[in-house]
């Protein structure tokens, strides 16, 4: 199972999350690439500490929105939104290759990442971006999205993401981090639920149900509280029970 996080997303002297720690616990890195969040200096040394760390580097893109950190919808003209993914995978994999490795895939993030599940039009755009810049990078989503849906009818390889810290509803979806029961924090109860998740594919939704998730990649958000021991803990759950932590895209460097 593959293991990840939203690294890199502070902002001059402005830092947020234990990126250096959590970079000893995961096998994916999902770097912001400026828009959302993080800058070219911030950026160049979370990359490098990803290669050293042999943690394979992903390209979190998002909406160009800093003051909202990329969490408020924006209503993009598909050429503009198409453009400014294309901009945000070139610049990150640039960087990646400055640090002696490489973007190996490609993460929506906020906003972008919650509206493209249902959003057609934001979703093809997305998906026409990453083909356009390179075919072969795998996409991560949420599953039965139809940013997904769109990926795999363009050939891109889809990776399907649960996430550790977050509530979901009956339907799969998230809970709005506006609502009661959006966040976990209790490291134990996490670890267990996606044990629960990798071995038996359901997780517990807000009102009670039990639900079915597939899914490759589990994210804990580097930006929640306690992140870094919840990485740690479901890491250490996952590999007591036999089930090693890999990424799905490779080995880093």
């Amino acid at each position: 199972m593959d293991l990840n996080s939203d690294l890199g997303e502070g902002f001059g002297t402005w830092r947020l999350g234990d990126d250096t720690a959590m970079l000893d616990v995961v096998s994916s890195a999902n770097i912001a690439c400026g828009f959302h969040a993080g800058d070219p200096r911030t950026l160049l040394a979370t990359c490098e500490r990803a290669v050293a760390t042999g943690v394979v580097i992903g390209a979190q893109v998002g909406y160009r929105d800093l003051a909202g950190f990329g969490r408020r919808f924006i209503d993009y003209e598909t050429p503009d939104l198409v453009a400014d993914v294309i901009y945000q995978l070139g610049a990150l994999d640039g960087l990646a290759r400055a640090a002696g490795d490489r973007v190996l895939y490609v993460k929506p993030h906020g906003a972008l990442y919650n509206t493209i599940v249902h959003h057609e039009q934001q979703a093809a755009a997305v998906v026409d971006a990453v083909r356009r810049y390179d075919p072969d990078l795998p996409v991560l989503g949420l599953p039965g999205s139809v940013f997904l849906h769109l990926a795999d009818e363009a050939g891109l390889r889809t990776v399907r993401e649960a996430f550790a810290d977050r509530g979901y509803h009956p339907d799969g979806t998230l809970v709005s981090r506006r609502d009661p029961g959006a966040l976990l924090h209790d490291p134990a109860e996490v670890a267990d639920r996606m044990l629960r998740l990798v071995t038996d594919r359901t997780l517990v939704a807000v009102d009670g149900t039990v639900i079915k998730v597939e899914a490759d990649s589990i994210c804990v958000h580097g930006d929640s509280p306690g992140a870094v021991g919840m990485a740690r803990a479901v890491h250490a759950k996952l590999t007591a029970a036999g089930i090693p932590i890999t990424s799905f895209a490779g080995s880093g460097s």
